[in-house]
């Protein structure tokens, strides 16, 4: 069996402009984040577009890039080193960010 290309996933960061930010797409939302992330950790390749101004994109790739990071020294050295502690650190800056530039709440805790 061939394998199918995948559909390009298009996220608009200016949902709450148009007043569509629902349930419904908080949920669409964090499954696309998820997805993109397992990409970063050597998944499967997925094509994206990201839609917004270059700010709220800019703070899109922020905060996934610093979700990564932060994960990677959680895996390497543990919750109790130090190095992780800034990376979550780091991690909760972007979000704060990204949530002020977009109005969306970052779907990972």
């Amino acid at each position: 069996m061939q394998d199918q290309e995948m559909a390009t996933i298009t996220i608009n960061l200016n949902e709450r402009e148009s007043g569509e930010i629902n349930e419904s797409f908080l949920l669409m939302f964090g499954t696309w984040a998820k997805t993109l992330l397992r990409g970063l950790f050597g998944g499967k390749e997925v094509p994206v577009n990201v839609k917004g101004s270059p700010s709220q994109v800019r703070s899109f790739a922020n905060a996934l890039g610093s979700e990564k990071r932060y994960l990677e020294a959680w895996r390497d050295q543990g919750l109790d080193n130090p190095m992780t502690y800034k990376r979550k650190g780091e991690l909760d800056k972007a979000i704060r960010k990204f949530t002020s530039k977009t109005g969306i709440p970052w779907p990972f805790k």
